[in-house]
């Protein structure tokens, strides 16, 4: 018996098919993945957002698979050629692959040889060669010879059985399947330079000459090569294991599906040919476009995954608060773009100065900054990370020493994607009739303040902590990073009464139109007081309400519990506590004595089991409470300004801005971003370097080596590690490149995972190697096209 999608997908999780339907339900009646997995644990019994989340890409899967099995069915039913043993293999199929295979020989083509021979009447003679390959080919095909159907002579016949055969043998799902896994588990990718491209594709130096195996290749290494085709630099071909002397293993095993041996039968020779062609031309052919799409679609999912991890990090990034903050945009002959920000994130004062060449105004500057922090009660000082960040920097430390009664603390802060926000449409709905030059320094002031409420604003292919971004699926990609937006968004909670529609609209069954309605209805009522009062607004109905309630915050209003992610529903369970501990809900909200004397079973009913009511104890204990961690600054090294003030051996402080599957990359303050290869994060063996190191991390690092000329900095979380010799030549930075959209324009990190050797296969498990070694050629090249990412050119 077939099993049901539910059954597939709770077998897949480990969970019982009532969970998974009750799921299924859920989302098929408009409800959420954060909805579900915070406010209907009794339905789904316990599952979180993590299994909902693959529930739900599972899902999506498997009907689609589904449909595509409906089509099938009824095109070959549409043929006559749908039997109870083939409806039987279509509908046992399961995966896409393997129900394509199956319906090859039915696809609708163009005329393909084979027709033309069938047409021809030349079925029977490949039958019957194939059949007993004891008649003479030849003589066999002189009985077929039609100069009216195009058949000339027997030599034409032979040709038209080939071809029949090389179909059939090529179309044959079950042989196809078990070639493919075969070549899968044995082959390997081998790249080579095309003639005259190696001074134009220098970057792509590390593959000039390589081979490895599809099962041990990250998926950084495939995107780069990919990209290296695309771009006419590489030559790549998937290869079967290496051959014997005589027919390849994957020959013998068409022949033996079908029964072909060579015996000194006068038909075995032509047969054996006839085998070896069918693989040459159509089997090795499509199994080569096969394994490219299966190594494209791992080596998406494990970027994806990689970006998705990274966001979800940066989103969660720790908050500064609600304090005053000033935040500069650096810049040379520009000037550092100035705006102060109050503690809700209103933009009150801004200006340009110019401290830096060529003005070189920088005592003017310290005095309007002064003026600016005194006016305002600043406490922070937010500093992109961009160009002239350290000369910056460095002017806010200065401010800082001169004003003590100020009592400043200064940040550096990413300014990834500030640009596309300054251009964004929102931002000058947000911000009418501010400069777009000066949007960049409200976003960094207000970053600092609340990093998820400001990059929710941004897309998130544009903030920069993903790997080839712009080689990847777009839809997959989107809805990977938008899914872990909402979670985000949604597992913090918003107040309703300050959020921004962008902020909004990533909340629990409010999309961009209702957000725009919740904030104007904001605007001409003045503040929510009530959660009750959002159903006031324009098309937000029952079924919105009843998504996004918990999510909403409202402080300050009329009932304490709507500053909690106690959902309205539940407020029943509320009062009843109340009523058994006496006094009122205000004096049972954070009364941790009081709430830990309260047994969860006690208001277990019919609606609400022990899960959610053990959730609302713990919620009324801290009401709203941020999930996020405490903010804390790295302090950068003084005297360490750029990359000609680093020295082997030094230990410096920095914030990790980006980790990738090879490392994690790391801003001490030099305007170029170190990389903690994956093998230098810990004594022991590391497989996900996410596991060590997470975007946002103040961490403390050796400086291990230091190549000048090639802006490479190798950089080490394992202090007792010895730097490399004075002379250079020591352990360099592992490279690899990772994409960025930074201010508009495209750029990429060119630092790299350790050199493969040529024509070797990787150490699998985490790309662990003791000292890799150097390649500058794509470092080079990227830096004569103006392409260095981790200069933060504007």
């Amino acid at each position: 018996m077939t099993t049901s999608i539910e059954g597939r997908i709770a077998e897949e999780l480990g969970v019982r098919e009532r969970q998974v339907r009750a799921a299924v339900e859920l989302l098929d009646g408009g409800s959420t993945v954060p909805f579900i997995a915070r406010y209907r644990k009794e339905a789904t019994e316990m599952l979180d957002d993590a299994q909902l989340r693959t529930l739900e890409e599972r899902l999506r899967y498997l009907r689609e698979l589904e449909e595509r099995r409906t089509a099938i069915l009824e095109s070959v039913r549409e043929q006559g050629k749908l039997d109870g043993e083939l409806e039987a293999r279509i509908r046992a199929a399961d995966t896409k692959a393997r129900l394509e295979d199956i319906y090859l020989p039915f696809k609708p083509k163009r005329r393909t040889k084979a027709q033309i021979a069938r047409e021809a009447g030349l079925e029977p003679l490949a039958d019957g060669l194939l059949r007993d390959p004891s008649a003479q080919p030849l003589a066999a095909a002189a009985a077929f010879v039609d100069p009216e159907r195009s058949v000339a002579d027997a030599a034409a016949a032979l040709e038209g059985a080939r071809a029949i055969l090389t179909e059939r043998f090529s179309e044959d799902a079950d042989l196809i399947g078990e070639l493919r896994e075969r070549m899968w588990t044995r082959g390997r990718v081998a790249a080579k330079v095309r003639e005259g491209k190696e001074e134009a594709g220098a970057k792509f130096a590390d593959y000039f000459d390589f081979a490895e195996p599809f099962t041990a290749l990250p998926s950084h290494r495939v995107l780069a090569m990919l990209r290296g085709e695309k771009e006419d630099v590489l030559d790549l071909a998937l290869e079967p294991e290496e051959a014997a002397e005589g027919p390849s293993v994957y020959e013998s095993m068409v022949a033996r599906r079908f029964g072909v041996a060579d015996r000194g039968r006068p038909g075995d020779a032509w047969l054996a040919d006839t085998v070896r062609w069918a693989w040459r031309t159509r089997i090795l052919v499509r199994l080569g476009l096969d394994l490219r799409l299966r190594l494209r679609t791992a080596a998406e999912d494990e970027a994806v995954r990689v970006f998705a991890a990274n966001l979800r990090d940066l989103l969660l990034a720790a908050p500064a608060g609600t304090r005053a903050t000033l935040g500069l945009d650096p810049g040379f002959r520009t000037g550092v773009k100035v705006a102060v920000v109050d503690a809700t994130g209103k933009v009150v004062a801004t200006d340009t100065i110019y401290p830096h060449v060529p003005a070189n105004r920088w005592d003017e500057s310290l005095d309007r900054l002064a003026r600016l922090a005194a006016e305002h009660s600043v406490d922070l000082v937010a500093i992109g990370n961009g160009t002239a960040s350290r000369e910056t920097d460095k002017l806010a430390g200065e401010l800082i020493s001169r004003h003590p009664e100020l009592n400043l603390t200064k940040v550096m802060v990413s300014e990834a994607g500030a640009s596309v926000y300054s251009a964004s449409a929102f931002a000058s709905q947000e911000l009418p009739g501010l400069d777009v030059s000066l949007r960049g320094a409200v976003s960094i002031a207000r970053r600092l303040q609340d990093p998820l409420a400001e990059l929710v604003k941004i897309d998130p292919k544009s903030i920069g902590v993903g790997q080839y971004q712009h080689d990847l699926s777009e839809v997959k990609l989107s809805r990977s990073l938008d899914a872990v937006v909402e979670d985000c968004v949604n597992g913090v909670g918003v107040d309703v009464n300050t959020a921004s529609a962008p902020l909004l609209s990533r909340v629990s069954g409010i999309g961009a139109g209702l957000a725009e309605n919740i904030v104007a209805h904001r605007d001409a009522n003045g503040p929510f007081r009530s959660r009750r009062a959002l159903k006031d607004v324009a098309r937000l109905g029952p079924k919105a309400y009843e998504q996004c309630a918990g999510f909403l915050r409202i402080r300050g209003g009329d009932d304490p519990l709507d500053a909690s992610s106690v959902h309205p529903e539940a407020y029943p369970v509320v009062r009843r506590m109340v009523k058994s501990s006496g006094g009122a809900v205000a004096s049972l909200v954070g009364n941790t004595g009081v709430l830990r004397s309260l047994r969860a079973a006690d208001f277990v009913d019919d609606t609400f089991g022990l899960p959610t009511v053990t959730d609302i104890l713990r919620e009324l204990e801290k009401p709203g409470r941020d999930p996020r961690p405490a903010f804390r600054t790295a302090t950068f090294k003084d005297g360490v300004e750029k990359i000609g003030d680093l020295a082997s051996g030094m230990v410096l402080e920095g914030v990790v801005t980006n980790v990738a599957a090879f490392g994690a990359f790391v801003d001490i303050g030099v305007h170029q971003d170190g990389l903690v290869h994956v093998s230098a994060m810990s004594k022991t063996f590391v497989k996900d370097p996410r596991d060590v190191v997470k975007p946002g991390d103040v961490v403390k690092v050796k400086v291990l080596d230091v190549d000048i000329p090639r802006k490479r900095i190798s950089l080490t979380l394992r202090l007792e590690d010895e730097a490399a010799p004075k002379s250079g030549g020591g352990q360099r930075a592992p490279r690899e490149r990772n994409e960025r959209t930074e201010r508009g324009e495209r750029t990429e990190r060119t630092e790299r995972s350790g050199r493969p050797q040529q024509r070797r296969s990787a150490p699998r498990g985490g790309e662990r190697q003791a000292q890799p070694p150097a390649n500058s050629a794509m470092a080079d090249a990227l830096r004569r096209a103006g392409l260095t990412g981790q200069d933060r050119r504007r």
